[in-house]
């Protein structure tokens, strides 16, 4: 870190996308102010660092509490007296649908992934306004199409994407950036980390069982030959830091990008609506 390095904050670098992102910040020469709801699990985090060579602040944040997040943006600005970018990354899983779920469950699923980037940003935006800064949410190319037994996440990832789609040019007139990383599928421990019990949830799906069957079939031999690494989101996360104008969104394979292109092209839903239920329908035998 130097005097005069850029600050930018990170939430969510416990693993995957947050943590490949603050190493990729950190070599790029940003102050990285690395956040995580939970410092005892920061051993990751810091072994990558070591491992890269790079320093990261480390420091608690759960998006979800306001007086964390009002404490961990006020650090950064007694610590470094300025912030130039916010990385709203801290997100959680979801797999069910309504008749499956309690609506708390949903409630929590939404209060991470949506009203925690809204608290971090809200918090953080008097000083991107100082720094001309930057505003990065990393999002899902699944808030663009509703992915079926996903759909607290896609919903709160789809809130996301309009939220930050109708403040963009709010924020621009007062000099913040903002960009909306869309990845696809990510190979990570995001997905193991969803606190689901998938053999119950099988055991108690009543009629949404075969769907739900046919789903965790399709699911991974659509995504297998997709997958990309938290680096490599990671360098998307980057470029959105550094570029001099980036797009509103930031697709980070061509699977999000046709995935995307598909959704925004099909007016009336006809065309996502039939490739989706095919995740549903029962695997073709050979």
């Amino acid at each position: 870190m130097t005097d005069n390095a850029k600050t930018v904050l990170i939430t969510g670098t416990s693993s995957g996308v947050g943590l490949a992102a603050a190493i990729a910040a950190a070599k790029a020469g940003y102050t990285t102010v690395a956040t995580l709801r939970n410092l005892d699990g920061a051993g990751p985090l810091k072994e990558a660092a070591a491992e890269a060579g790079v320093d990261l602040d480390i420091r608690r944040l759960d998006v979800t509490d306001s007086e964390s997040v009002a404490e961990a943006v006020d650090g950064v600005l007694r610590t470094y007296g300025r912030l130039d970018a916010v990385v709203n990354n801290a997100g959680v899983g979801s797999v069910g649908t309504l008749e499956l779920l309690a609506v708390e469950q949903i409630r929590a699923a939404v209060e991470v992934n949506f009203f925690g980037v809204l608290e971090v940003s809200r918090a953080a935006l008097p000083h991107l306004r100082a720094t001309g800064g930057r505003l990065i949410t990393v999002g899902s190319a699944y808030g663009v199409v509703g992915q079926p037994f996903n759909e607290p996440y896609c919903a709160a990832k789809a809130a996301v994407e309009g939220y930050m789609e109708s403040l963009a040019p709010v924020l621009a007139e007062v000099g913040v950036t903002v960009a909306v990383i869309e990845p696809g599928p990510i190979s990570s421990s995001f997905v193991e980390n969803i606190p689901v019990d998938r053999q119950a949830m099988l055991a108690g799906a009543g009629p949404y069982k075969p769907a739900f069957e046919n789903y965790l079939v399709h699911i991974p031999k659509m995504i297998a030959d997709e997958v990309q690494t938290p680096a490599e989101v990671a360098e998307t996360v980057l470029f959105a830091l550094t570029d001099p104008s980036p797009p509103l969104r930031l697709q980070t394979s061509e699977f999000s990008r046709e995935f995307v292109a598909a959704k925004l092209a099909d007016v009336d839903g006809t065309a996502i609506q039939s490739v989706t239920r095919q995740w549903l329908a029962p695997a073709e035998t050979p």
